[in-house]
């Protein structure tokens, strides 16, 4: 019994070093101020993998100039696939979750308005984009079993990670292997063609320089 109470918080000395050791393969919460243009719009995206969920709110920040200020919002998948798309909007929500890999992108435009304005997004995907207060209550846990079931949930996420970065160095290999390949066969036949050219204007001189009675 001692064991298993000297246990708990190594585990979660543990989840918190993996919280701060790990932010490239933990997928993390992100807040966002934008600056918009009265003219164009600005985008922010993210590279993620697919079955992760997607979590944003986004609000106008209200000054003297963007009181009434309202813009126009568009999310559009790696794909060009339109996820989440509201006009005249002062502040709002999207959530989905990722059905293929790749780059996703927010972007925001300032309607009929004469000034910049600026917005507030609190971007979170995969265990950030989680309600772990819903799930503490559904499963009935808390204190320490929540935060095991959190590192589980770590642990999980950094092995897909791991996963998917593995998948993409292989991706990237073959590629470069068959780019490779195909830049040295061009090379050989560029070789070829020249050697070849050359024999025929050797051979063409040489018809040239007979028939003139030259050799």
């Amino acid at each position: 019994m001692k064991n298993m109470y000297r246990s708990f918080p190594t585990a979660l000395l543990f989840s918190h070093l993996i919280f701060l050791l790990s932010p490239e393969l933990i997928p993390i919460c992100e807040a966002v101020w934008l600056n918009i243009p009265h003219t164009g719009s600005k985008c922010v995206s993210e590279e993620i993998q697919t079955n992760v969920v997607v979590l944003a709110d986004y609000i106008v920040i209200p000054d003297e100039h963007s009181m009434f200020s309202t813009i126009s919002v568009k999310v559009t998948s790696p794909y060009g696939n339109v996820l989440h798309h509201k006009e005249n909007a002062t502040n709002g929500q999207f959530a989905f979750t990722t059905q293929e890999s790749g780059t996703y992108m927010a972007c925001f435009e300032a309607e009929g308005k004469s000034h910049d304005i600026s917005i507030n997004i609190d971007w979170k995907t995969g265990i950030a984009a989680k309600d772990w207060d819903s799930i503490a209550k559904k499963e009935k846990i808390e204190g320490v079993e929540l935060e095991l079931t959190k590192l589980d949930a770590v642990v999980e996420a950094i092995h897909e990670s791991l996963l998917y970065l593995r998948n993409r160095e292989a991706e990237m290999r073959i590629v470069s292997e068959k780019t490779n390949s195909r830049v040295a066969w061009y090379s050989i036949m560029s070789l070829s063609i020249c050697i070849v050219v050359s024999g025929l204007q050797i051979l063409y001189l040489k018809q040239y320089f007979e028939k003139k009675k030259l050799i």
